[in-house]
């Protein structure tokens, strides 16, 4: 049972002036059209700012490029959707028949997408230092560990270069399969190294998504090739 934004509200400890602010954020498209797109095209610029502002004062040496990429190893479908995990959004989430059957409520897309909304909500309803102030202790823990010495690369290319640094064949990516429609499409990569006779399979709302699915997938398989 959806449990109601009168719950989440306590949940994500942020009391709005106007619910139904909330109530938007937390409905899926499939639910009806009065939904989270909008909120969440907001809340991901407002999120994409205060993240970017906050490395930009805790490493006043890093460059643009360093910057971009520490920036992306916080604002990722991954960790907005542990993020949106670890709030229990999917309890709240508000979705069609066809996603709550498919178990849309703990898909990574949709709960980073409602995640992003509920920054929207919290900024149309309190404005941008309300919003700062929710985000910045949302994601104070990643922030604290985050080092410029160490910027986290995409499974993409720690994969590459892990083969690279062996003298093995770098993978090759391949589309299998792209499923749903034009703005819900879902799909299914192949990566596979043939030097170590190895392949995985990833699925993401995007081809890039996928291969980078993969990509980790492989990157375990190494791994625990080598601890044994």
């Amino acid at each position: 049972m959806t449990l109601s934004p009168k719950q989440c509200e306590k949940a994500i400890q942020c009391p709005f002036k106007d619910i139904k602010w909330l109530h938007i954020a937390l409905t899926h498209r499939s639910a009806g059209s009065e939904n989270n797109e909008r909120l969440e095209f907001v809340g991901d610029s407002v999120l994409n700012f205060v993240i970017g502002n906050a490395l930009f004062e805790q490493f006043p040496k890093a460059n643009e490029g360093t910057l971009s990429r520490l920036r992306a190893s916080l604002v990722n479908e991954t960790t907005l959707a542990e993020r949106a995990r670890s709030l229990k959004l999917g309890d709240y989430l508000i979705l069609g028949s066809g996603e709550l059957k498919s178990g849309g409520f703990n898909r990574n897309s949709i709960l980073s997408d409602a995640l992003e909304a509920i920054i929207g909500a919290i900024f149309k309803d309190q404005g941008f230092s309300a919003a700062q102030r929710w985000i910045l202790n949302l994601f104070a823990d990643l922030l604290e560990a985050t080092s410029d010495n160490h910027v986290i690369k995409d499974p993409k290319t720690r994969l590459q270069e892990f083969l690279q640094g062996r003298k093995l064949s770098i993978p090759v990516y391949t589309l299998l399969t792209s499923e749903g429609l034009s703005h819900e499409q879902v799909f299914h990569v192949e990566c596979r190294v043939d030097d170590k006779n190895l392949m995985t399979r990833g699925s993401g709302s995007s081809r890039k998504r996928a291969e980078q699915q993969a990509a980790q997938k492989l990157l375990d398989q190494l791994d625990d090739g080598l601890s044994h």
